[in-house]
């Protein structure tokens, strides 16, 4: 771990061994101090030998069950003393300086609460499928869907406290409340054009394992902070559901997110 850390990176992790070691090389890579925080949930996999790999580089880790994803991101942040944080799915990625692109911007503006950038959407080993992109932030685009993709983004400390971290009662859509509850609380939002992450999609992910629940969390949060629906929740859950669940599961659901998302 290096003095003086700029950013606190959580990594929440439960048998992900296979791309946890990926997810710590993108982090160490980037040029700028970071403190890394891993929260395994008790992996029975190779987690534990890929963690024992990075160990002098990772400030705290630990690995038992508990409460999930969410209350694990939390605990890893409230841990850590950067005064910029954010997380990266162990099965997820950060472009080369993509981390870097984003401290850069969030740090040249003391009014920056949070910056965000693109992904690339990439497969089970590694190689590209297509591309999640972000989109200007506003009530109206919120009320219709995610408009950030969560690895691509960067928050100030100072503002992640401010609303209490993420809902520890959610599962699915943690950070679709969180980019609400910020915005609500009077948090800038700055975007970026650049690709600064990738986002995995295979089989055991949680969008594609789950991809029903997350919709179903998605619509109710939707709901509790837009007082109603909009009907492109309804048309956009028929086919993205679909597509993370049929036999040809990765190409299609990159061809149906290009077309309709």
């Amino acid at each position: 771990m290096k003095a003086n850390p700029l950013i606190t990176v959580a990594i929440p992790s439960l048998n992900q061994g296979r791309f946890l070691d990926a997810a710590l090389r993108s982090v160490f890579s980037q040029p700028l101090s970071v403190e890394v925080i891993v929260v395994d949930g008790g992996s029975t996999d190779e987690s534990h030998a890929v963690i024992e790999r990075w160990r002098d580089r990772i400030a705290w880790f630990r690995s038992a069950p508990d409460n999930g994803q969410a209350a694990a991101i939390n605990e890893a942040i409230k841990r850590g003393h950067a005064p910029f944080v954010c997380w990266l799915n162990s099965d997820d990625l950060y472009a080369p300086r993509g981390l870097a692109a984003l401290h850069e911007v969030i740090n040249s503006d003391l009014s920056n609460d949070v910056v965000y950038g693109n992904c690339h959407q990439i497969d089970a080993l590694g190689d590209w499928i297509g591309r999640s992109r972000s989109r200007s932030l506003s009530a109206r685009s919120l009320s219709r869907r995610n408009p950030i993709p969560q690895p691509a983004s960067l928050i100030r400390r100072s503002a992640w406290e401010k609303v209490g971290g993420l809902d520890e009662s959610l599962h699915f859509s943690l950070d679709y409340d969180l980019w609400w509850r910020l915005y609500r609380a009077g948090a800038r939002f700055k975007r970026i054009k650049a690709v600064v992450a990738a986002t995995r999609h295979h089989e055991q992910a949680k969008s594609f394992a789950f991809a029903a629940q997350q919709y179903t969390e998605g619509k109710m949060l939707a709901r509790r902070h837009n007082a109603s629906l909009p009907l492109i929740w309804h048309i956009r859950s028929q086919y993205s559901v679909r597509a993370r669940t049929g036999n040809r599961i990765l190409k299609y659901f990159s061809r149906i997110w290009r077309k309709y998302m």
